[in-house]
């Protein structure tokens, strides 16, 4: 039977060791934690929600890319989320080539908008299970446009929800 003079003496060194450890553990996962929230670009919304965040504003950034150079045919692939879609049956879609090009072809009548020559997202939150992008388009401060991202299939959309900007 063990009593309490017969106990092992403390190693501080040891107890020292293992709070270093620890609160280093602790340290490492906040700023990673704080990593991943300035990547996926300061969202305001929950963390499970940060990927998809960060890859909704890729792809919208890669699509308005697209659609400033003129490349229509990229441009479409990156909404429909299918790069080959020459290749594919595009009639199966809803939202066909000849009316995305009526929408964002600079020439077009439908284009709010006319030559997209800059793009710079505003704000980004989700709304149900779609990400609604705020975009001001060519430093135009007075309409935003909104587009929808959905996680689930990649593709783009406009969006029925308008964000709050500020005035």
């Amino acid at each position: 039977m063990m009593t309490l003079l017969d106990a092992p003496r403390f190693d501080e060194a040891k107890d020292r060791r293992k709070r270093i450890i620890a609160w280093s553990g602790v340290a490492t996962f906040t700023g990673l934690v704080i990593l991943a929230w300035i990547v996926s670009g300061f969202p305001v919304d929950w963390p499970w929600h940060w990927f998809a965040h960060m890859r909704g504003r890729s792809e919208i950034n890669t699509f308005l890319s697209d659609v400033e150079k003129n490349d229509m045919a990229a441009a479409y692939g990156v909404w429909i989320h299918n790069s080959n879609w020459q290749q594919q049956n595009a009639q199966d879609q809803g939202y066909t080539f000849t009316r995305f090009q009526e929408d964002w072809s600079p020439t077009s009548h439908d284009n709010d908008y006319g030559a997209i020559k800059h793009h710079d997202i505003a704000a980004a939150r989700f709304a149900g299970n779609v990400l609604v992008v705020g975009v001001f388009i060519n430093q135009h401060r007075s309409k935003p446009l909104f587009l929808a991202y959905d996680p689930k299939s990649g593709t783009l959309s406009f969006s029925p929800v308008e964000l709050y900007l500020g005035p």
